[in-house]
């Protein structure tokens, strides 16, 4: 019973239209979506409706949350979610968002001894239904859609990272095939960016992706939607196991 009256209120989200002021927000602060057709456009904003309507944005450091806010973040969400079949970030239950960078305590494993720190981040993501944003960052990476930077595609690509069980780079595949593929190109890659680091020599993708597999998927999912030309010129096999699953193609746009 939840889940039809869920699916109705969905629905009807999905059919109402962002208000003008809302669309005059998106083509200032987000001008990737200008590279969308008609159709992606529409369906996009049935998802941000969706995602507004459901996920809890909550200020931070002084911050009071705004229209701008809210549906700027939600426009960079949703575009990982196009023409997949998805239940939009179920794992999400609030955005914090801080007004820039901030402070977060870490722990970190030197010799057997614990060590307590502060370390300033522009975002994380969590598997405990949060996820946390420096909007000066959030506002930069949108205005600049060609520079490989964006931290909401980066922290959400974490998110659905998570759905496959864990953040460990490998997101809910479908068929064992993919994840076969998704190891065999993604983990080669991986293990490429590490030698060229470790050699000293350069790469196109971040060097953050090295972290881990869980953040080379992430970084690779910003150069996927921000750097898909040269992506797919450099790294076709990464370029196709990424078009893969998210379903889009956007170095045709």
């Amino acid at each position: 019973m939840f889940s039809f009256f869920k699916s109705r209120r969905r629905a009807a989200l999905r059919n109402e239209p962002l208000t003008p002021a809302q669309r005059a927000l998106l083509n200032k602060n987000v001008p990737y979506l200008a590279k969308l057709d008609d159709a992606d456009r529409a369906e996009l904003e049935g998802l941000v409706q969706i995602f507004m309507a459901e996920k809890s944005f909550e200020g931070c450091g002084g911050l009071e949350i705004t229209e701008e806010i809210k549906v700027t973040i939600a426009a960079q969400a949703c575009l990982l979610l196009l023409h997949r079949e998805t239940d939009i970030y179920p794992g999400v239950d609030a955005i914090l968002v801080y007004p820039g960078a901030y402070r977060a305590p870490t722990r970190t494993n030197e010799s057997g001894v614990m060590i307590e720190s502060e370390q300033a981040r522009l975002g994380e993501s969590w598997t405990r239904g949060v996820v946390v944003l420096a909007w000066d960052h959030v506002q930069s990476g949108a205005r600049s859609p060609a520079d490989g930077q964006n931290v909401v595609l980066h922290e959400f690509a974490h998110q659905l990272d998570s759905e496959g069980g864990s953040m460990d780079g490998a997101p809910a595949l479908g068929v064992r095939a993919r994840y076969t593929s998704w190891a065999r190109v993604l983990g080669g890659e991986f293990e490429e960016l590490s030698r060229k680091l470790h050699d000293g020599r350069r790469s196109d993708i971040d060097a953050y992706g090295a972290t881990s597999p869980a953040e080379f998927f992430a970084v690779v999912t910003e150069m996927f939607f921000e750097k898909p030309r040269a992506m797919k010129q450099r790294h076709p096999a990464l370029y196709e196991e990424l078009a893969a699953f998210y379903k889009q193609d956007p170095a045709i746009r």
